[in-house]
Parts: structure tokens; C-alpha cells; sequence
């Protein structure tokens, strides 16, 4: 069966995801505070400075935050008041419920995102002491890795790998839920029409919470190898301990389990902050709210980018406003199966029967033996992809020119991408055959070895020229920050 249609499907509302998130954060620290026995979740902080919150990460990035979560390119949609309206109702709930004033909730909701930011940075989390949040998500790099490994290295030991990329944290809020069937659109009309497996925040999609994603990383052998004892026993020793308890109640730390729990919810609440994880503030935004102009490779890569019969890049990777005038997040969510090489630098494919087959397993269980889900991943943003150095789920590219040419030449020279035994390419090498019908086979992988390629060289440099035009932090007029941007 495919798994993907070739529906068009478009996923808006991204500015609308800071109100939600403080309304869910204000609840959830509320009811956290109640069940601590603490009626002090709104106190101030203890002088110490760590429950202040600023405008940027404090980490030598690219000045990329910005305090208007849109940045002046007027991006906010209808949408986007309604439900504001709506977060800042429930805000009133949580603090009526909790026996708090609206203004106790808010500095709440503050300093979780305090603490939440001084927790992902925080290296102690760690099994080995070594290794942060931040280390394989870099601010300066999208909150993607910093360094050009396919995977990262972890565990108690620090030299332990995993088996995919580690992906990027901007630009999550408007992740759907997973769904088998995803039937929402903004574009299409008609919400009959099935879209497939679509949603979850990770590569396979098995978590739908930011919590429950960083949950994964920290307990995981080949990652932060750590516990919820050794995270307990790392924040009490911390600098801000004493601020976690007075956002938490006094008895916190009473339970290793309500700690590490809590810790989940302050990086949660850290990564919805917009001004942060989702600024739009790229020359792309820029240019969208006519603040400045594309050059002529630029716009001719995004004539590439949008046309179904050349990149067809946006049938999936969605580039225009929705019908609201929300910016676009450059994915619809959804998970395909596009066939990628298998990467044999990985240490986990040393193993010549072993397979990431994503969805069905083996880190996603709960679709284990379920053919239609085996070899799909979900499609990444492409906001920021520009300061990415590895590529796909495997790692297997590490230049953006790398991943553009496999879309464009993959079916045309697959000799290009995949080994060749005794004259013959061996052709989706990392997905076993029984499972090719999964395979998406729309515009550009409708063509044939002997075809001529989809994109030409000129096309594919001018596709790469567009996707640098998608890194935050431009600054219209501003040479060094444009700059920046496109690097």
C-alpha cells in the first residue's frame, strides 16, 4: 500500500502556540504546586537571578531570539487571537482553581521557563556529567547538533551512539498529535481525505508531549544515560534548587519520580517559548510580510521548490501562508518512506540484518509487525535547515547540496547513492523489499535510471540558495546579520 497520498497537506496556526502553552503550563504548575503542598508557586525568586527569564538563550547565539514572537513581519493570523483569548481564559481557570491571581500564574509559568532553559544546559542531568540538552542541540545551529557526526555520541562513557540524527527542537508547537489517519487541512477543503500517518514529535513519532520527549534522551543508555535518582540528586545539588522548589512546593524532592517529572515539565515549558523555539524571523518571513526581496536565485529555487513537476519539495515541506495568514512550517507532519541509503558508518548497522524501519519499530513499539509503518519517518522542518551538518534520519548527508541532489537523481542514477555488487546498484539498501510498496513514489521519485534528472545542476544550487533564505535571525539591510543567517 503507499502510505502517503498525494493530497497536499497543510498544517497552520504556528503562532498561536505561545498562549496554548502558557495556559497548558499554568495549569499543570499549579496543580503541581497543590499536590507539593505549596502555596508559594507565584513567590519570587531568591535573589539568586536564576528564575529571570531573557530574550535570547545566553549561549553566544546568533541573536536569532527575538522578544516579538513574530518580529514585526506580521505574521500574526485571526486565528491567533482567538485563541489567545482562549489561553488566557484558561489561564483564569487554572489560577481560580488553584486559588492563585492571573498575575501568580504567569510568574509561574516564568519561572518553569527559567528553569526549564538552566536545565537544558545543565550537563549534571547526565549519567556521565557530560553531556546536556544543549550539546546535541545547539541554539547556534537551529537547536540542532553542532558538529557533523551522523549520530551523536552518549552514555555513561561518552562514546556510545544510537542510530538516527538527532533532529532539530524549533519549530515543534504545531506538531499534530499521531494520528494513523490525519484528516485536518487548512488548504484542501475537504476533511475526508485521509493523509495518512501524520504527527509525534519524534523521528518515528511515538510521543505526542515535549515532556515525554525529553524523557527519551535522558533515560536512554546511548544518550544522557541518566535516571530519575541521578536527576534528582543533580538538581538538588544545583545552583537553582531552591528556586525548583519554590516553583514546585517544599517537598519536591521528597519523591525521585515527582522531580525528574517536574524537570520534564520545566524543559517542556522552556521549549515553547516563542521567542526562542519559534521566532520566525527569516529572511523567508521577511519576505512573505514584503519586507524585502529574494534574489534571483533565491526565487527561482522556490519556483523550483513549490513546482509539482520539479522539486515538488512543498507538497510535503508546505511553503505558502495558511488560508489564516499563518506562517508555514516547511512540513506537513506527515511520515513517508523515501528510501534513504543506509548509513554504514553507523556502528548499529554492522549488523547486516539489522533495521531502522522507523514507525514499526525497533524504538517505536507499539507498531511492531504492522508492514504499512516500516520504513516511514516523519518530515522535519526545513526552517533552519541551513545550519544543520547531517542529514535524513540516518545522518547519511552532511551538506544541504548532498540532500537536494538524492530528491533530484535518486531514481534517475541510483548508482549515485546506493552500492553496486557485480554491475548492479542495490537500490534501497536500508529497507528490506518486502516493504518497498511503502515507498512514496510522487514527483520527484517518479522517474527511471536513463531519465533525465528532475532538478539540473543550476536548479539545484538555486533550490540550496532558497533553503538558506530559512534561517532565523535576518535582519533586513544588515549585511553581517544577513549573513549569519545564510550560514
Amino acid at each position: 500500500m503507499t502510505v502517503r497520498p498525494l493530497a497536499r497537506r497543510r498544517i497552520g496556526a504556528a503562532g498561536i502556540g505561545s498562549m496554548l502553552a502558557i495556559a497548558l503550563a499554568a495549569m499543570t504548575v499549579t496543580l503541581a504546586a497543590c499536590d507539593a503542598g505549596s502555596q508559594t508557586a507565584g513567590a519570587k525568586s531568591d535573589g539568586s537571578g536564576n528564575a529571570q527569564v531573557s530574550a535570547d538563550v545566553n549561549t553566544n547565539a546568533n541573536g536569532n531570539a527575538n522578544a516579538n514572537t513574530n518580529a514585526g513581519v506580521g505574521t500574526q493570523a485571526s486565528a491567533s487571537l482567538d485563541s489567545t483569548s482562549t489561553a488566557a481564559s484558561s489561564v483564569k481557570v487554572a489560577a481560580h482553581e488553584a486559588g492563585q491571581t492571573r498575575a501568580q500564574v504567569y510568574e509561574s509559568v516564568r519561572q518553569m521557563t527559567a528553569l526549564g532553559k538552566q536545565l537544558f544546559f545543565d550537563a549534571s542531568l547526565s549519567g556521565s556529567g557530560k553531556l546536556a540538552c544543549a550539546s546535541c542541540h545547539s541554539p547556534d545551529h537551529g537547536f540542532s547538533p553542532a558538529n557533523s557526526l551522523s549520530v551523536q555520541l552518549g552514555g555513561n562513557d561518552m562514546h556510545r551512539t544510537g542510530m538516527r540524527a538527532a533532529p532539530t527542537l524549533k519549530y515543534l508547537q504545531s506538531v499534530p498529535a499521531f494520528a494513523e489517519h490525519y484528516h485536518e487541512s487548512d488548504d484542501e477543503g475537504d476533511e475526508s481525505v485521509d493523509a495518512g500517518p501524520t504527527g509525534g514529535l519524534t523521528w518515528d513519532g511515538r510521543v505526542d508531549r515535549g515532556s515525554d520527549q525529553a524523557r527519551i534522551p535522558l533515560l536512554s543508555s546511548f544518550e544522557m544515560g541518566s535516571t530519575p535518582a541521578k536527576v534528582t540528586a543533580a538538581v538538588k545539588a544545583a545552583p537553582y534548587a531552591a528556586v525548583f522548589r519554590t516553583a514546585f512546593g517544599a517537598h519536591i524532592f521528597d519523591s525521585d519520580e515527582a522531580t525528574f517529572n517536574a524537570v520534564l515539565q520545566a524543559l517542556e515549558t522552556f521549549e515553547q517559548a516563542p521567542e526562542i523555539f519559534y521566532p520566525y524571523t527569516s529572511k523567508y518571513d521577511a519576505y512573505l510580510a514584503g519586507k524585502t526581496q529574494l534574489t534571483k536565485a533565491e526565487l527561482h529555487g522556490l519556483e523550483v521548490f513549490n513546482d509539482e513537476k520539479k522539486g515538488n519539495c512543498a507538497s510535503c515541506h508546505i511553503s505558502q501562508r495558511t488560508m489564516d495568514g499563518a506562517p508555514p512550517q516547511f512540513s506537513d507532519f506527515g511520515l513517508i518512506a523515501i528510501g534513504v541509503p543506509r548509513n554504514r558508518a553507523l556502528q548499529v548497522n554492522r549488523d547486516p540484518h539489522f533495521y531502522d524501519l522507523g514507525a514499526c519499530g525497533p524504538e517505536r513499539t507499539d507498531l511492531k509487525g504492522r508492514a504499512e509503518f516500516c520504513g516511514i519517518f516523519r518530515t522535519p522542518t526545513l526552517r533552519n535547515v541551513a545550519l544543520k551538518k547531517s542529514f535524513f534520519h540516518n545522518g547519511i548527508y552532511h551538506s544541504l547540496d548532498q540532500a537536494v541532489r538524492f530528491y533530484a537523481q535518486r531514481d534517475t542514477n541510483p548508482e549515485k547513492f546506493y552500492p553496486v555488487v557485480k554491475g548492479k546498484v542495490q537500490k534501497f539498501d536500508d529497507l528490506p523489499q518486502r516493504y518497498w510498496t511503502n515507498l512514496n513514489t510522487d514527483p520527484p521519485f517518479d522517474r527511471k535510471p536513463g531519465d533525465k534528472p528532475v532538478l539540473d545542476e543550476a536548479e539545484i544550487k538555486d533550490v540550496v540558495a532558497f533553503l538558506n533564505t530559512l534561517t532565523d535571525g535576518y535582519k533586513a539591510g544588515d549585511k553581517a546579520g544577513n549573513q549569519a543567517a545564510a550560514n
